[in-house]
């Protein structure tokens, strides 16, 4: 039976470091789901996320440490049942019949959705990690579990990032856009991505998470970096010296000047506390 990649990180967190805090094995692979590849070109239908973006708005608290918090304890019935119908309403859609703009903006969204969804079917939780509904018996958090059936086929989180959204789009933004809900995520936005927006909030996103306090950070023994960047460093361009270029794309002054003439990467980390707005850090 094939692994989750995200499971089999959090047995290496759980059983050699911590499970809250970063390190991980060898990086995941993209691999092709053929069946996810179908599109319409020229369609102009539309999906509308609107009630999504009405939910971030109304539970995510950005704290002064740049981390937007998801308030899932005051997240009631009401809209926890709605958020279920939103998950149902995407899984319901011919989304073979929609141009790759809208399917990619469907996919990201269905992703943090059903997240934030398994975290209040569980909460109160201290971090993903608990929560092992993936198969296996070494599969820790919920990446590996089928979660939605679309068209007949179930489909888990780790489908939607390695099988889908990573091979087809080849786009290394994709990154910032998908939360785990952990503190060491990128942030999950107050706004739902759509078709016509995507680009620019995906720059928006990586931005965000490259200069945020602790993502990159200079130490006496060099640069430390957020462990996605060790993990999926074949999406960056495969070496050190290709992820910092792409960091430089979007780090602000400060950084910029921390990473000037810096050609290797030292150490990874991440901290896999959920990212609640209650208690936390």
């Amino acid at each position: 039976m094939k692994r989750s990649w995200r499971a089999f990180a959090g047995v290496v967190l759980a059983l050699i470091v911590s499970p809250l805090s970063g390190g991980a094995a060898s990086p995941p692979k993209a691999e092709l789901w053929d069946h996810w590849t179908a599109h319409a070109p020229d369609s102009e239908t539309v999906i509308d996320h609107s009630w999504w973006t009405g939910f971030l708005g109304t539970y995510i608290e950005s704290g002064d440490d740049g981390i937007n918090r998801v308030a899932y304890g005051r997240v009631g019935q009401a809209d926890k049942d709605a958020l279920k119908r939103y998950v149902a309403g995407l899984a319901g859609l011919p989304i073979e019949r929609y141009n790759r703009d809208e399917q990619f903006a469907y996919w990201i969204n269905l992703y943090n959705a059903l997240s934030v969804d398994v975290i209040l079917d569980h909460y109160p939780v201290k971090s993903v990690l608990k929560i092992s509904i993936s198969p296996g018996w070494f599969s820790i958090g919920p990446w590996g579990k089928k979660l939605v059936t679309i068209g007949g086929v179930d489909v888990s989180l780790d489908d939607i990032e390695h099988r889908i959204l990573r091979p087809i789009w080849k786009d290394p933004r994709t990154h910032y856009a998908l939360n785990c809900t952990a503190f060491s995520c990128p942030n999950l936005l107050t706004e739902a991505f759509t078709g016509a927006n995507a680009g620019g909030m995906l720059d928006v996103a990586a931005w965000d998470y490259i200069n945020r306090d602790g993502t990159i950070t200079t130490e006496d023994d060099g640069l430390v970096v957020s462990s996605i960047f060790e993990w999926y460093k074949a999406d960056f361009g495969g070496n050190d010296a290709s992820l910092i270029s792409h960091l430089m794309l979007y780090a602000d002054g400060e950084l910029a000047a921390k990473l000037e003439g810096v050609t290797e990467i030292s150490d990874h980390r991440y901290n896999w506390v959920l990212n609640d707005a209650k208690g936390g850090q």
